[in-house]
């Protein structure tokens, strides 16, 4: 089914920038001794290309402390905080995230949705064939 082939590209490539960003973050000792923490969030739809999105999401993060180390892609940004800024994630209003790591659909949901289409349509397909006996 040519479907699949969609879904296995976006896993495949899913795995491929996990990989990568596994080579682009190599930490200083330093930065380590100094008791960061580090994340990457990703959007799905490349929405960082975007510099309202960008500026949008760089604000959100920084009222949990984060800090924009380096934007990877359209798809992916690498924060930082000082493990310290825990102590105050207790008084952020309730739809602040500070572990948040995904903007908008992430990946496998949009692989979830892909597949649920797919499948909806082979299912009205078959009722056609069938109504149509």
């Amino acid at each position: 089914m040519p479907w699949m082939g969609g879904v296995l590209a976006a896993t495949l490539e899913e795995e491929r920038m996990r990989e990568e960003e596994e080579v682009m973050t190599r930490y200083a000792a330093e930065e380590l001794e100094q008791e960061w923490e580090f994340k990457i969030v990703r959007s799905a739809y490349h929405a960082f290309g975007n510099p309202e999105t960008l500026r949008a999401v760089v604000e959100q993060e920084a009222r949990a402390g984060w800090v924009l180390v380096e934007k990877f892609d359209d798809a992916r940004l690498r924060f930082r905080r000082p493990r310290s800024a825990r102590e105050r994630d207790h008084r952020l209003p309730q739809e602040v995230d500070p572990y948040r790591t995904s903007y908008g659909m992430s990946q496998s949901a949009m692989v979830g949705l892909m597949l649920g289409i797919v499948l909806a349509l082979v299912l009205l397909g078959i009722v056609v064939v069938v109504v149509a006996v």
